[in-house]
């Protein structure tokens, strides 16, 4: 399989000051296991580009696009909300995450690569069609999907989200739109604090109780998902790919464990292999415990690469 690899260094400038969990740390972390694992030098590497209004206009309200824009500080930190802050180089790295998942959607589609792996920050799914929340500022995989829908106008999109935090703002996006499914587990209750109801058939929320297990987690997929997934029968899959249920993360208290990340890509790879000509571009959220995050990244990158699950 040929994997794509997409960042940029302007991702490492974000930094919302003093101790934040989503700091740079993340893709270093990330990049040093890929590097010691000597799978990095087996991806095709891009630099991800800056997304432009258009494509940020397809999912955020023009409004909200320019009030990010004038808000960034020419120095220091500005908050946007409790969690979210920027600095002068958030901007870019918002955009830079943005792009990154647009030209991996490009790639998947017109077939240089299989599937991409997105090591971006700030993550996305939190943040809404007018709003930035929980470390989000875009919403990236949206950004992406509508990239997918609109531009190569595919009929039916599935976004698989498992990071342990409901993406709220993925699904305030899409929950009205027909050629979107979304596939979420999440602690619950838990911030954002949404999910635990779902008014669309498309919109598969599984919330798991605080101390879930990676049986839990396996079982819920089984049950929930797979069955959706091959009534929607996706033409491409975006993963919201967050590390933060892993037991080690103490973001959380769900107890997923490396090898359930394994088994969830196997899964994905399945599914899209099986109605999505292998379609796949997967992209950072959450994960916290840097070690734990990097080797569970290699891990769910080494099943979106290798020719045989």
């Amino acid at each position: 399989m040929q994997t794509a690899y997409i960042s940029h260094s302007d991702c490492l400038k974000h930094d919302q000051g003093g101790y934040h969990p989503e700091s740079p740390q993340r893709l270093i972390a990330i990049e040093n296991e890929l590097s010691a694992s000597g799978l990095l030098a087996k991806l095709q590497r891009y630099d991800a580009p800056l997304a432009t209004t258009e494509q940020l206009a397809r999912v955020h309200k023009p409004d909200y696009i320019e009030s990010i824009r004038q808000i960034a500080p020419d120095a220091g930190w500005i908050a946007l909300d409790a969690d979210t802050a920027m600095n002068p180089f958030s901007l870019n790295a918002a955009l830079r995450a943005a792009g990154a998942v647009v030209l991996a959607t490009d790639l998947v589609l017109t077939n240089p690569v299989n599937n991409a792996f997105c090591a971006v920050r700030p993550p996305g799914h939190h943040a809404e069609s007018g709003r930035a929340m929980g470390f989000c500022l875009f919403n990236n995989v949206a950004i992406g999907v509508a990239h997918a829908l609109e531009h190569h106008h595919l009929q039916r999109v599935a976004i698989l989200d498992f990071d342990v935090h409901h993406g709220n703002g993925s699904e305030e996006i899409f929950s009205d739109n027909q050629h979107v499914m979304l596939c979420s587990t999440f602690q619950h209750p838990f911030y954002p604090y949404s999910g635990a109801n779902s008014g669309s058939d498309r919109m598969v929320n599984v919330p798991l109780r605080r101390d879930a297990d990676g049986a839990v987690f396996r079982k819920a997929v089984s049950e929930s998902w797979l069955p959706a997934l091959d009534r929607f029968k996706p033409e491409m899959i975006f993963i919201s790919a967050g590390f933060d249920a892993h037991r080690d993360d103490d973001m959380s208290q769900v107890y997923l464990s490396d090898d359930d990340y394994v088994w969830i890509t196997q899964q994905i790879r399945a599914i899209a292999d099986q109605y999505s000509q292998g379609r796949i571009v997967s992209v950072l959220e959450g994960g916290y415990e840097l070690h734990s995050l990097a080797r569970c990244v290699v891990a769910h990158i080494r099943m979106l690469h290798a020719e045989e699950m």
